[in-house]
């Protein structure tokens, strides 16, 4: 049976680490709130020019040829090199959040390599840098501190290069990935192809559209239309993980608030029964004690 003592002092060690988690879950979810309004306004912007982009660059398509037509909307089906952008938290305790988008990334490394694509990885987050670090694996560029803490201007200084190499034609694809915010208690994986920018979807409505854009500006729009959707989509990569982030760590906090309460009613029934046990001992001893002197 195990010492009073010892379990005393595992039961007040629990109950510590219970109040941890627990006050973690709290900051957690306060920043989850912050993160998430913001989420859902940047979402909006970013839904918005998107579909403005799409339009203007379909029509701008009708009337190029495919020698003409801008490398930015132009589908490759053989790439030779490939950038993956992805995003990983700097901070821990969060479950698995980063686990799920570190495997999507194995797993389009894998399948490129196997292809005989070229792959290079450009990383946000602590977390990522240190698992690929660790594997081997060579990360062209590293930020550390962007993905706790995103500004607009920050992600336009991160995804700059992977846009500048891919007009360039340095890289002939770039892909996001991120582990994005679903719902308080759940997170939802997102892999975009950032660039080439797909027109599949796109439809043209003459009679609903807003656009009034002279024929001789069309390309100049597109242009500089691009570069703002190429940094606003990595900047709202990172508003959107970070939520997923917060989300993540708040209910496996949760979790560990309440497997550590387990853990207490445990080790209290335990604590009981030593003492029982103790006290039994002492009262068969006295007893013992006083048959003896009889």
């Amino acid at each position: 049976m195990a010492n009073l003592k010892d379990i005393a002092r595992q039961i007040n060690s629990v109950k510590n680490t219970a109040k941890t988690t627990k006050a973690m879950k709290l900051v957690s979810s306060a920043k989850l709130r912050k993160a998430q309004q913001l989420s859902e306004q940047s979402k909006s912007y970013a839904t918005k020019i998107s579909g403005v982009l799409s339009e203007i660059a379909a029509r701008v398509a009708l009337v190029q040829n495919d020698d003409n037509q801008s490398r930015a909307f132009t589908e490759n089906k053989s790439p030779k090199v490939v950038d993956i952008v992805f995003v990983t938290s700097d901070k821990g305790l969060c479950g698995g959040f980063n686990m799920t988008t570190i495997k999507e990334v194995r797993t389009l490394i894998e399948q490129y390599s196997n292809e005989g694509v070229e792959v290079r990885l450009r990383a946000a987050g602590r977390k990522g840098i240190d698992y690929f670090t660790f594997q081997g694996v060579e990360i062209l560029q590293k930020e550390l501190g962007l993905s706790g803490a995103p500004t607009y201007d920050k992600a336009v200084k991160f995804i700059k290069s992977a846009f500048e190499d891919f007009n360039n034609e340095v890289t002939d694809k770039v892909i996001v990935i991120h582990n994005g915010f679903l719902n308080m208690l759940s997170q939802e994986l997102k892999t975009q192809e950032l660039l080439p920018i797909s027109l599949d979807s796109v439809s043209i409505d003459e009679t609903g559209s807003m656009l009034d854009i002279e024929p001789d500006d069309n390309e100049e729009v597109l242009e500089e239309l691009t570069s703002k959707y190429v940094d606003f989509t990595m900047y709202y990569s990172l508003i959107d993980s970070l939520a997923a982030e917060h989300s993540a760590r708040m209910q496996a906090m949760d979790n560990a608030t309440s497997n550590a309460n387990d853990r207490v009613k445990d080790l209290t029934v335990e604590y009981n029964k030593a003492r029982q046990a103790a006290i039994t001992t002492e009262l068969i001893e006295i007893i013992s004690g006083v048959e003896a002197q009889k």
